[in-house]
């Protein structure tokens, strides 16, 4: 017997759970309730289908045999399952509204929230948001005016839509420019919700297809850490202090060696010290200058201690949400751009200084061999003196400059949230990020085999550096002309720095006799 034929012989109506609902006062009271039931029975069909297990709170068999045992005497046991679902959906309808459901979420969630809702978290464009449980379900009422009110032909006409970790996401057709459709929904969500909620206009991982996504704002605000930043910062600094100070200051590493440290023999690397850490501060004032610019929040920055090169650099986090790749781009090309600036600067300068009396350093002239950039320079300014395996003595504000060069340089490298990887991003997308990601771990995993500092820094992207990166409320509009530049030349500076110089340099030719 059917929910509609025990409405109309007066029978208690029960939900799933087994809750006494509501008796009609009179069978035909109870028919007319179920008309749209019966003369809708295939679209209830399909929307009983649909509905997920958690709703109910049981599984599909238990649903089965509580509607089996609500009409036992009249009930066929050869009721098929799809029965059993129409037969719920109808209770649905006709439950009186007035009685609390015993169903754990909102009465006013739509059905199209909860169809695919064990499906939203699989392959997420929009990373970063909370998990579902933590936020609660847009109403019903706000998705409705989301389609009707803010979605439109003239920017993003909506063809479907599935419930999205405490938000919405909506697929469709984008219609016009990506930025100009943006800024036209961004004003209409403003003038419905005020600062409620956010959009964003994505590329489905899925199919690359435009999505666009509305989450509350309060699932986008990180949570408090275990410990200050500023403490863990500090502290991480402090030590990077001790590293760079300890990796300029030469004699003071051999009497470490030697159990026979001279605390004093430090201050032998206060300049060198300074010009490496003026790389590093020259790179985070590059980065603070251009999230300015852009409107972009910053944390605080831990610096990285090296035993290698003093440092290896510092890991800055993006706290908000930036509004375009473009934003993005000028935020990570901007440090890469101002360090390498400033360490060329010193490089070129220590080459055309001659040593000080007492102050150079004699090094290998096949040391230059191994920048690119440098050991172009330094032929370029020292000519013949540059000649191999002859020595050859140079300003130390030359290597201090280099290791700090080299250090900015490694965050070029495109792969995860370091600087490289951001710009790989904002050029071409996550799928190109991704992609570049996992080459260029590989490479440095390789490498690692013959260089310890290569070998760390993968340990450092694993843990550390894997992403993914903060979503840009517009990641479908490209960057323009201008900025394009500015992004192929960090990765090309970069290439330039730790990619050897291939060339020979002059030989030393042998006395005539």
């Amino acid at each position: 017997m059917s929910v509609c034929q025990l409405a109309a012989a007066g029978l208690p109506i029960l939900d799933a759970g087994g809750v006494l609902k509501k008796r009609f006062s009179s069978p035909n009271a109870g028919l007319r309730s179920c008309v749209s039931c019966v003369g809708n029975s295939s679209r209830w069909r399909s929307l009983g289908a649909a509905l997920p297990r958690r709703r109910l709170g049981f599984t599909k068999e238990k649903r089965l045999k509580t509607s089996v045992q609500a009409s036992a005497e009249d009930e066929n046991k050869n009721n098929d399952t799809s029965e059993s679902k129409k037969e719920e959906t109808s209770m649905n309808e006709t439950h009186d509204p007035s009685v609390k459901s015993s169903s754990s979420e909102p009465s006013n969630l739509s059905t199209e929230q909860a169809a695919e809702d064990d499906k939203v978290s699989m392959g997420s464009p929009l990373p970063g948001v909370k998990s579902s449980s933590e936020t609660a379900r847009l109403p019903k009422e706000v998705i409705d005016t989301l389609r009707d009110q803010v979605f439109g032909f003239d920017t993003f006409f909506v063809t479907g839509q599935e419930p999205y970790e405490g938000g919405v996401l909506f697929k469709g057709n984008l219609r016009g420019e990506a930025g100009k459709s943006y800024t036209k929904l961004e004003k209409r969500l403003q003038e419905k919700f005020g600062g409620k909620y956010r959009l964003f206009l994505l590329s489905n991982p899925t199919d690359e297809r435009p999505v666009a996504v509305i989450v509350p704002k309060e699932s986008l605000e990180p949570g408090p850490g275990a410990v200050p930043e500023w403490a863990a910062a500090g502290a991480f600094g402090l030590v990077c202090i001790f590293t760079i100070l300890l990796r300029n200051a030469p004699t003071l590493q051999l009497a470490l060696l030697t159990n026979n440290a001279d605390p004093t023999l430090i201050s032998e690397g206060l300049l060198g010290g300074a010009i490496t850490a003026g790389v590093l501060l020259a790179h985070e004032a590059g980065h603070l200058y251009a999230a300015k610019q852009v409107g972009a929040k910053l944390s605080v920055p831990y610096f990285i201690p090296s035993w290698q090169l003093g440092s290896f650099g510092a890991i800055t986090r993006i706290t908000n949400i930036i509004r375009n790749r473009s934003g993005l781009l000028r935020l990570a090309a901007a440090g890469p751009l101002a360090g390498a600036f400033f360490g060329l600067t010193i490089i070129l300068i220590g080459l055309l200084l001659p040593p000080g009396e007492g102050q150079g350093i004699v090094v290998d002239a096949g040391a230059f061999h191994d920048s690119l950039l440098v050991g172009g320079l330094a032929k370029l300014i020292l000519g013949d003196t540059l000649q191999e395996g002859a020595k050859v003595s140079v300003n130390p504000i030359v290597l201090s400059a280099w290791a700090g060069l080299l250090i900015n340089a490694i965050n070029s490298i495109p792969v995860g949230e370091l600087d490289g990887g951001r710009v790989v991003q904002a050029l071409w997308g996550r799928k190109a990020w991704s992609r570049l990601t996992g080459v260029s771990v590989g490479l440095l995993g390789l490498t690692g085999i013959f260089n310890d500092v290569s070998l760390y820094w993968v340990v450092l992207i694993v843990f550390l550096q894997r992403g993914p990166i903060t979503p840009q409320s517009d990641e479908l509009t490209s960057p323009d002309q201008t900025d394009l530049a500015l992004g192929v030349a960090v990765l090309l500076l970069g290439l330039l720095v730790y990619l050897p110089y291939p060339l020979a340099f002059s030989y030393v030719l042998p006395p005539l006799a």
